[in-house]
């Protein structure tokens, strides 16, 4: 279910969710990880991260509080080589997760 785009980015629900929202927030311009992140497409992350910021402030965690992740390659937990950011809220995080 896509919840928000603009020209630069998409976000939509995730299909395994870890916390009451768990939305995805995509690029819409391919960067395999963010390793390949240059000078040149570093704007992509700053819209990405204005997108999960309007994000938690709709779903209301924005005052409570909630997480942006951003996994990087196998070990860093990375499944899908498109970068993208993971925003969670509507609990209370803990590090380390579980």
């Amino acid at each position: 279910t896509i919840i928000y785009e603009d020209d630069d980015v998409v976000a939509f629900k995730d299909l395994n969710p870890q916390a009451p929202t768990h939305v995805l927030v995509v690029p819409r311009k391919h960067i395999p990880s963010l390793n390949e992140l240059t000078p040149q497409n570093s704007d992509k992350i700053g819209k990405m991260l204005l997108a999960a910021q309007k994000i938690a402030t709709d779903y209301g965690h924005a005052e409570s509080g909630y997480r942006v992740v951003f996994n990087c390659n196998h070990d860093g937990g990375q499944t899908v080589f498109h970068v993208h950011c993971h925003v969670l809220g509507g609990r209370q995080m803990h590090w380390p997760p579980g």
